[in-house]
């Protein structure tokens, strides 16, 4: 039996085959598409991919805290046309009232299409920025202390707590970090810190705590984030922090010791142990400073060694706060930490009377 025609026919069928796939990729990469975003800008995409990717490469910064791969939920757009069904992977973001208005996740999003979108207007004003690294130095084994020098641009305006965005170089994604230092270091010193703990296994702080050294240039994004002080309010405050979750708490307590410390405030902060404690010197001298200022760390799983010598609470931090506080009608709350003790937290501090719109946090 003679088998070579069928050779020589599947070779011509395949070969047909690959011209017509290339042909259509070319068409359709040819095929150019129009973002339409807020009814005021038009950007012209030859090629499909992502909104989120589309949207950073023409200077539109979404928030993407998990470095878009659908984790975080902070990269909502409303997509008023275009866009095609809403995926698995975004429904636990999205509420019924969102998805009535189209919101998506723009990391979820194709764009395949002519689109129409909208971006929240303070979105279109974050920018990209490059700066050096000033400084960067352990404050506990896994935890370090990184301040950045702005290069370009050299001013950046936020409000305490709010976060920024860090491009891990080589990869080109970004992550969440929140600024640990007041806006007056951004004014007057053209200058950032940072408080960055290393999660094992996580790429950007791999990066930083192996890799980054003092005069190498970064570049982030920001500011980003609803979670800052409400310097116009006159309720008493209580910061959470926990874990990674000191950085926001620094920059709030800069801001408030600039402002003489205007209200009653108590800082809780979650440990395991003793050797997770960092700035002790510091919160100990506001405390020395202000009266109406208290800072009561607690213990979840002390040492040995933190069993005879500590003098603080032990426990989780939410049961020390639990404990500790009477009725908080009149108190307004900013926390930072795991998604568990945030969500343990406004329910006790709700619970303790606190109305929910007073509870204050961004989860990344």
């Amino acid at each position: 039996m003679n088998i070579q025609p069928i050779y020589v026919l599947t070779s011509i069928f395949v070969g047909v085959a690959a011209v017509l796939a290339i042909a259509d990729l070319a068409l359709t990469d040819q095929e150019q598409k129009t973002i339409n975003v807020n009814d005021d800008m038009y950007i012209p995409v030859s090629s499909s991919g992502m909104l989120l990717s589309i949207l950073s490469a023409n200077d539109i910064h979404i928030p993407a805290a998990c470095g878009g791969k659908a984790a975080c939920g902070h990269c909502k757009v409303e997509v008023k046309s275009g866009g095609g069904d809403m995926l698995p992977t975004e429904e636990a973001f999205i509420s019924p009232k969102e998805e009535e208005r189209g919101v998506r996740l723009a990391c979820q999003v194709k764009v395949n299409e002519d689109m129409k979108i909208h971006v929240k207007p303070e979105l279109l004003e974050v920018e990209e920025y490059t700066a050096e690294v000033e400084e960067i130095r352990d404050v506990t084994p896994t935890v370090k202390h990184v301040r950045l020098k702005m290069i370009k641009p050299t001013e950046i305006e936020f409000e305490a707590g709010q976060y920024a965005q860090l491009l891990v170089p080589g990869f080109d994604v970004f992550r969440a970090y929140s600024i640990a230092s007041p806006p007056s270091m951004a004014r007057d010193e053209d200058a950032l810190q940072f408080t960055i703990k290393l999660v094992p296994g996580g790429l950007c702080t791999s990066w930083i705590h192996f890799a980054l050294e003092e005069g190498d240039t970064v570049k982030f994004t920001g500011p980003y984030g609803h979670f800052y002080l409400d310097e116009e309010s006159d309720r008493d405050i209580i910061l959470i922090g926990g874990g990674a979750g000191m950085a926001p708490m620094r920059g709030i307590l800069e801001r408030l010791d600039e402002l003489g410390m205007p209200r009653p405030t108590r800082y809780y902060f979650g440990a395991r142990n003793s050797d997770e404690l960092y700035y002790e010197d510091r919160f100990a001298e506001l405390e020395e400073q202000y009266d109406n200022f208290e800072y009561i760390p607690a213990l979840s799983d002390p040492t040995p060694e933190d069993q005879k010598n500590w003098d603080g609470p032990f426990g989780f931090v939410t049961d020390v706060i639990d404990e500790r506080e009477g009725s908080l009608e009149n108190t307004e709350s900013y926390l930072c930490g795991p998604p568990v003790m945030l969500d343990a937290a406004e329910r006790i501090l709700v619970d303790h009377g606190m109305p929910k719109e007073k509870v204050m946090f961004d989860k990344f």
